[in-house]
């Protein structure tokens, strides 16, 4: 005999009565029922102390070029006398100079070839593939990526950085030989560079040829210096500068904000190109205050000194916020260096793009203002003296939790800057794979423009 409508009615009607009976009862403690144990997925406190995303199990898989050494490390060994073609394994790779300024900042590259080359055999804590994001392939048919390890940034800051000195020539003849090992890879030609990896992180580096990398996966500071046909945020990647102020690693005082005198610091050139002009402003609006200090100085450039990175370094430590205006283009390694020294930074650049900005909010530990903003007389300090201590105090805590994000290393560790690279060349691949396949096919390439 089948059920009647009125049958099946009312077996329904019980059971949300008794559905919502139950959840009453729970409600009101009646009944004890300890859902965070058994639902663990509602308790979402654990979330807050891992603010990057997990990366896959599985590394990226990454194809090497074999070049001969002027494009690498042979420039870190100008007068010794060593064979151009000789290959740079984990044993022979130079280690980078500790006190090498405007050179350091942009020394991405080097600690890109150096993750690569690392052996992890006998290092326990690095060993697992489950701490690298990226892993060498010998054989250029199983991998994911290929990287091309010019040091583009170095060139151009040993072969003639003024623009004019007859140095400039090696620079330039070194990037038409590259593109020439490029064009003649098959590799290379398969994709068209799409799924090739170049670090070209100093504002000038590659200058002369930059316009046949429009497909390729830059590794770069900013955009403040290509034209977005040759480099954006959709198949490019945004890399911290490498911190020139050491790490403060015991950073335990009972009352970080008390034992900060200063309120904003800043330190460095005041003269400078395009949207850096904006310092020249600061220096005037920031005059007068007796807890502010603006520090018309060089601590970062081509004559750093140890004297000069130990000033900086007791004046962030000493202070709640570092101020982080553009510099030539949008970024700076300031804002890098503030936040190893956690101190809270304060950015003012209209045009900005940060590192890591998928998986780090940034407005968790750093305050922005606009130009227009900033240079209102009064307006900024203003507004900094109105967050509280604990507003303070827990942005200060986040700078503590994500600091070793920005920490170039070798050997590399675990989510260090390096990894984080890595990661986010990972996410840039779904993308260049498209492209790619999509051009083997298309008589009209991107109609749909």
């Amino acid at each position: 005999m089948k059920p009647t409508f009125g049958t099946s009615s009312t077996v329904i009607c019980l059971v949300i009565f008794f559905a919502f009976g139950f959840a009453f009862l729970i409600y009101t403690d009646t009944i004890q029922f300890d859902y965070k144990s058994r639902l663990p997925l509602l308790d979402l406190r654990s979330i807050s102390a891992a603010p990057c995303l997990t990366g896959s199990s599985v590394p990226l898989r990454v194809y090497m070029y074999e070049l001969p050494r002027r494009f690498h490390v042979g420039m870190m060994q100008k007068g010794k006398h060593v064979d151009d073609k000789a290959a740079v394994t984990a044993d022979n790779l130079p280690p980078w100079p500790e006190r090498s300024g405007l050179r350091k900042q942009h020394s991405v590259e080097y600690w890109m070839m150096a993750s690569l080359l690392y052996n992890a055999n006998g290092d326990e804590e690095n060993a697992t593939t489950a701490s690298r994001e990226a892993v060498r392939v010998l054989d250029p048919d199983s991998a994911d990526v290929f990287f091309v390890p010019f040091f583009s940034s170095l060139s151009f800051n040993i072969h003639g950085h003024t623009m004019t000195d007859p140095e400039t020539e090696i620079d330039k003849q070194l990037q038409a030989d590259l593109i020439d090992i490029l064009r003649r890879s098959q590799y290379w030609q398969r994709s068209a560079g799409r799924d090739h990896v170049i670090p070209l992180h100093h504002p000038n580096a590659f200058r002369f040829h930059r316009g046949q990398l429009n497909d390729t996966i830059l590794i770069v500071a900013d955009f403040g210096r290509y034209h977005k046909s040759l480099a954006n945020l959709r198949k490019d990647v945004v890399a911290p500068y490498v911190h020139i102020v050491d790490s403060f690693v015991d950073d335990n005082s009972p009352d970080p904000y008390a034992s900060r005198k200063t309120l904003l610091f800043f330190r460095g050139k005041t003269i400078r190109k395009d949207e850096g002009k904006i310092r020249a402003k600061l220096e005037q609006v920031l005059a007068g205050y007796e807890d502010v200090i603006y520090d018309k100085s060089d601590p970062t450039g081509e004559g750093v000194n140890a004297v000069s990175v130990l000033l900086s370094i007791q004046g962030m430590r000493s202070s709640k916020f570092c101020l982080n205006p553009a510099g030539d283009t949008p970024s700076s390694c300031r804002l890098f260096d503030a936040i190893v020294s956690h101190c809270v930074p304060v950015i003012v650049s209209d045009h900005v793009e940060l590192p890591f900005e998928d998986e780090l909010d940034y407005s968790k530990f750093s305050i922005f203002f606009s130009v227009k903003d900033a240079l209102k007389p009064d307006y900024m300090v203003s507004e900094l003296r109105k967050i509280s201590k604990v507003k303070w105090a827990e942005m200060w805590r986040w700078l503590k939790i994500i600091s070793h994000h920005f920490e170039y290393q070798y050997p590399p560790k675990k989510e260090d800057a390096v990894n984080m690279i890595w990661r986010q060349v990972k996410h840039k691949v779904p993308a260049a794979n498209l492209a790619v396949h999509r051009s083997r096919r298309l008589k009209v390439p991107d109609w749909w423009k």
